[in-house]
C-alpha cells in the first residue's frame, strides 16, 4: 500500500520558520531564486507582498511571494493580477513532483484569498530551462513577453483563472 503525500500551500507564519530555517537552493535554484528567510524580509517592508509556504506532508518545503500591483505593473497592465517572486522548492524535497502539484493548488488558493484577482504572472530567465518546463506543467503559458531582468532576458507567463 503506498503513501499518500498531500501537498498544500498555506499563508507563511511564524509556525513556519523553523522549517523555512534549514531551507537549501540547488545551484541552479541559487542562481534565480531568493532563499525563503530572505524572501521574508521583503515581505516585512512591502505590504503587497504575501509569502506562501509549500507544504508536503505538513513540512515546509518550498517557499514563493504572491506580490500585488506594485509587483506587476513592471510585466501587465492588468491591476487583478498576481506576480509570483522567489518560488522555490528546497533541495531536499526536489524530485517528489511538489513543484508541479503547488501550482495547480495555485489558483484554489488565489481564488479562496485574493478573489477579486483573475490572473497570476511570473518572470523566469531565458536561461532557467527547467524552471520553464516545470511552469509550463503547471498550466502556465509563455505569453511570448520578453524583457530584460538583472540576471539576464526574462519570459514572461501567465495563468488565466477561471473566475465564477
Amino acid at each position: 500500500m503506498s503513501k499518500i503525500s498531500t501537498v498544500t500551500l498555506e499563508r507563511y507564519q511564524d509556525k513556519h520558520r523553523a522549517g523555512l530555517s534549514d531551507y537549501h537552493l540547488s545551484e541552479e535554484q541559487n542562481r534565480y531564486a531568493s532563499k525563503a528567510l530572505d524572501a521574508l524580509k521583503q515581505f516585512q517592508e512591502d505590504p503587497s507582498r504575501h509569502p506562501i509556504v509549500i507544504l508536503y506532508n505538513g513540512q515546509p518545503a518550498g517557499f514563493f511571494i504572491l506580490h500585488g500591483w506594485e509587483g506587476v505593473q513592471r510585466y501587465s497592465n492588468n491591476t487583478n493580477a498576481l506576480l509570483i517572486r522567489s518560488y522555490s522548492i528546497n533541495a531536499k524535497f526536489q524530485g517528489n513532483g511538489i513543484a508541479k502539484q503547488s501550482l495547480f493548488e495555485l489558483e484554489d488558493f488565489v481564488k479562496e484569498h485574493f478573489p477579486d484577482k483573475d490572473e497570476i504572472i511570473l518572470a523566469v530567465n531565458k536561461k532557467n530551462t527547467v524552471a520553464q518546463q516545470v511552469y509550463l506543467k503547471g498550466g502556465f503559458v509563455d505569453s511570448g513577453q520578453r524583457m530584460m531582468g538583472r540576471k539576464g532576458e526574462l519570459y514572461i507567463f501567465r495563468k488565466s483563472l477561471n473566475v465564477s
